[in-house]
């Protein structure tokens, strides 16, 4: 009696018995890609300025969610976008990254080693550009 259910139903359906169990996956792989296509789209990401830099520790810190980073490594030399900068190209660089976000903030990376004098170039110059918010990363941000 059970061949002839299975017979019966494969005749309706046009096909063998295994046709009938069988579940389409293809409308579930649809969903899976547009929610990798969503998360990828609307992922943040993160601009590293370059090198990682030992930063001082700090009291009074807090912490901010940086649109422009700039590093000072140990040797005094700046980074922007994974990339060393000449003393004469931070101004366009950071005239580069105001245009892209008139109304972020610069946060300057310095390390621990680094001299007093290039944290000053660099804020300096973010100053006469018209970047008003300038703060320096610390351990405790």
């Amino acid at each position: 009696m059970s061949r002839r259910i299975i017979s019966e139903a494969s005749r309706r359906t046009g096909g063998d018995a295994s046709s009938v169990q069988a579940i389409d996956l293809t409308p579930m792989l649809d969903v899976v890609f547009i929610l990798l296509i969503f998360f990828i789209v609307t992922a943040s990401f993160v601009k590293l300025p370059g090198p990682e830099v030992e930063r001082v520790e700090a009291l009074s810190a807090q912490a901010r969610k940086p649109a422009m980073l700039v590093a000072i490594d140990h040797n005094d030399v700046i980074w922007m976008d994974k990339a060393p900068l000449a003393d004469n190209r931070v101004k366009f660089a950071l005239a580069r990254l105001q245009a892209e976000n008139p109304r972020g903030s610069l946060v300057i990376q310095v390390d621990k080693r680094a001299s007093v004098g290039r944290l000053a170039l660099v804020s300096d110059l973010a100053a006469q550009l018209g970047i008003g918010d300038i703060s320096v990363s610390t351990l405790n941000d």
